[in-house]
């Protein structure tokens, strides 16, 4: 099913209709229409067909694997500790998780893996090898457990991408608060979120008690972008990339100097950063900036010119050092009371992140660290602009030069505090109200044209901020088909992980959203005419986490498409089987091959 939007919902569309001239085919999916039955709706269900320049293809939705399959000799998705053991939950059975998020796809010599993440505390990684017949159709062959225990384990795993050098890039999502753990005096001031991770060192959270927690848990180990290498012969290398910075890591995205990355950060009151490495293909050392959106127009999702507050220069070396210390947040920073005003005594400056107005001041020579391990409280303290709200994925059309980021909902610290912005005290105290938009709950997608920076000495730097395309609110009279849903059935809702197709003119846009649409979809989004096609649709209670396009995997492409805990964040009360609430890693395709 195809819609083309409202001219008022494609502000920032220009940029986007230029790029097109750069495409090398013409590419339409045959459309799925919403689901309605009860029967649609526990789906998971792709178009049927794609039309590239003139040739029609079948393609389908294929899963690979479900989370609790047994592939070769181990269990897809079991959570395990630091010695691989089981992880139990508290009724003492095995955690298998239904978190699965990003899955990628490696060629690696003459083999072929996939890495899929599961999102989950503690979270886990499983590498599969895969095997791919004649037409394109993939099946697993044997899968393990990625071992992170020389990092003490992975924390929340949530989208990722493929790096220019063939590699894959993680993340780990939503950091703990350091500066509430080490204020905890009992296990009644930890965040229920935070508890579930002493698992990994062997911790029961039922009955550990605060010491054994804060002994076990660490929360400036978690919060980077990762790294993993895949060998021919199955084997692999981890890193955690410190010097890239301690945020809530929606994903960190690579430009093609292999320099440059752009780092999104989910959550509210959260920033935009940029990374760029010393050297080509190495992340371990370089400088990091923060966005500062300035606002030139309101409209909509809104635009900005943007500028970029250097954070400073780092190396993995520096902070793992900092981490082998023991450094704390109080090792970091003096805190000194925020005024009404949001003003702060000579001296400190004011933050809006992490959830609280505070004034901080950087204790002598800790700047260094503070800027990678308390990443957005340093941004917010600089005057970069924390006021993002659900932050998600990123995509790239290299050809133009154009970035989009996807923004979940458009709320919160996104809106103008001087207009009533809700509740101001919690999202603008402490902050300079650079964004001063009208609340979307739907949420957006924006597109950031790149050109050359001399100063930052990267070609591939942000310069803009523009509403490309907006969910609408929508209100369904009761009886109508479509009762419930809170944004248009025939537009986004809360739009999450984000891919392009290179060469076609087309963004695929997942969504993750609870009331906004009763089913999660992703969506091809075509640049030239700004029209809709729903190409994928999950079951109740559903997200749609990281499609990723790969033009050319053994002379097919794909569009991998993972359905995270279905039932499980909606319509519990529609499952019937318990097996079907175990996550889908799959993919959309197979395609013919897609390379310029």
């Amino acid at each position: 099913m195809k819609t083309k939007l409202p001219l008022s919902l494609l502000a920032g569309t220009a940029v986007a209709l230029v790029a097109t001239s750069a495409m090398a085919g013409e590419l339409t999916f045959t459309g799925i229409a919403a689901a309605k039955t009860d029967a649609e709706k526990r789906e998971a269900v792709a178009s049927p067909s794609v039309t590239i320049d003139g040739n029609t293809h079948e393609i389908a939705y294929h899963v690979l694997a479900r989370s609790g399959d047994e592939i070769g000799n181990n269990t897809f998705g079991l959570l395990v500790d630091e010695n691989g053991e089981p992880v139990k939950n508290e009724d003492g059975s095995t955690h298998i998780s239904v978190d699965a998020d990003f899955s990628s796809l490696l060629t690696v010599g003459d083999k072929l893996f996939n890495i899929t993440h599961f999102e989950s505390r503690p979270g886990a990684m499983y590498l599969s090898e895969l095997k791919q017949d004649d037409a394109g159709n993939l099946t697993p062959v044997s899968t393990e457990a990625i071992d992170f225990s020389s990092f003490g384990g992975l924390w929340v795993p949530c989208a990722g991408s493929f790096t220019p050098w063939e590699t894959h890039l993680g993340s780990e999502e939503y950091p703990p608060d350091a500066r509430a753990v080490e204020e905890a005096t009992s296990m009644d001031d930890i965040d229920d979120y935070y508890k579930p991770m002493i698992r990994y060192v062997g911790l029961d959270p039922a009955s550990a008690s605060i010491e054994e927690f804060k002994k076990g848990f660490d929360p400036y180990k978690y919060g980077y972008p990762t790294e993993i290498t895949v060998k021919e012969d199955g084997s692999y290398t981890v890193d955690k990339h410190y010097a890239m910075g301690r945020v809530a890591v929606e994903l960190a995205k690579v430009m093609p100097d292999e320099k440059t990355v752009y780092i999104s950060d989910d959550g509210t009151n959260v920033g935009l950063f940029m990374f760029v490495a010393d050297e080509a293909g190495k992340l371990d050392a370089g400088t990091l900036y923060a966005a500062k959106w300035n606002q030139t127009s309101g409209e909509g999702a809104g635009k900005a010119d943007l500028s970029w507050v250097d954070l400073g220069h780092s190396d993995t070396a520096a902070v793992a050092k900092a981490l082998a210390d023991g450094v704390t947040f109080s090792d970091l920073f003096e805190v000194a009371d925020i005024a009404d005003d949001g003003s702060c005594a000579e001296g400190f400056s004011p933050s809006n992140a992490e959830g609280r107005a505070e004034c901080l001041k950087v204790k002598d020579g800790m700047e260094e660290i503070a800027s990678r391990l308390e990443t957005r409280r340093y941004a917010s303290m600089k005057g970069a602009t924390t006021e993002f709200r659900k932050e998600e994925g990123i995509a790239l059309d290299p050809a133009t030069k154009t970035l989009y980021v996807a923004m979940s909902e458009i709320g919160n610290g996104m809106e103008d505090a001087a207009k009533g912005g809700k509740p101001t005290d919690k999202y603008e105290k402490g902050s300079s109200n650079d964004i001063r938009l009208t609340a979307n709950g739907c949420g957006a997608v924006y597109s950031l044209p790149l050109g050359s920076d001399d100063k930052i000495g990267s070609d591939w730097v942000a310069s803009e901020m523009n509403g490309l395309v907006a969910g609408t609110p929508h209100k369904y009279a009761e009886g109508d088909e479509f009762a419930g849903n809170t944004c248009d059935m025939d537009g986004l809702a809360n739009p999450d992980n984000l891919t392009f197709m290179d060469g076609f003119g087309t963004l695929i846009i997942g969504e993750d959203t609870g009331s906004g649409h009763q089913n999660d979809v992703i969506w091809a989004y075509k640049l030239s005419d700004g029209s809709l096609t729903r190409i994928f649709s999950t079951p109740y209670g559903s997200e749609t986490t990281s499609p990723y396009f790969y033009p050319n995997v053994g002379g097919h492409g794909y569009i991998m498409a993972v359905v995270q805990h279905p039932y499980g964040e909606s319509d519990e009360d529609k499952l019937a089987d318990p097996a079907d609430a175990r996550a889908y890693v799959g993919y959309i395709g197979p395609f013919p091959a897609l390379t310029n």
